[in-house]
């Protein structure tokens, strides 16, 4: 009688190891994306005390301020997080750096937040902008735009 062995042979079980190694290749890429989506929305809520102190200068004084001194904030160096090596403020607007414990593709890139404001009524409460988006109709953005991180690693929100 003849014994006979079930099993994977030495071809099928390479052809397996195949298309498990594409599957995963086609995944990696989008688990990578949104790992570096969860980190840039993590440094925006950071900077939630920020947008508040710009809003509250702007409120007494009809303008932007110029830096985090002017805002009232610490220095740029000193506000920083798990993924934010630091947020600076320039006339305005808010740019946060990423580095720390960052994706290595999303190290030492910025996204900005840009104030827009209904001008000559500062009672209007401000609406931050994120990254590219523009802004409302009758508001006007301030602050330049230094974002250098790309568009499919920013939340929706921020891109155009």
């Amino acid at each position: 009688m003849r014994s006979r062995h079930t099993g994977f042979t030495l071809i099928e079980l390479m052809m397996t190891i195949a298309i498990i190694g594409v599957l995963v290749s086609m995944a990696m890429p989008s688990f990578q994306d949104r790992v570096i989506r969860a980190q840039v929305s993590e440094g925006i809520e950071l900077t939630e005390f920020v947008r508040q102190s710009i809003g509250a200068y702007y409120q007494r004084h009809k303008t932007m301020p110029a830096d985090n001194t002017a805002a009232g904030l610490p220095d740029a160096r000193s506000i920083v997080g798990n993924y934010v090596q630091e947020v600076r403020v320039v006339d305005g607007a808010v740019n946060i750096r990423y580095g720390n414990r960052s994706n290595r593709f999303l190290a030492g890139k910025t996204l900005s937040l840009r104030p827009a404001v209904v001008p000559e009524q500062p009672i209007v409460p401000i609406a931050w902008e994120c990254g590219h988006a523009v802004a409302p109709d009758s508001m006007k953005v301030l602050g330049a735009n230094a974002t250098d991180i790309p568009l499919p690693n920013l939340p929706i929100d921020c891109r155009i």
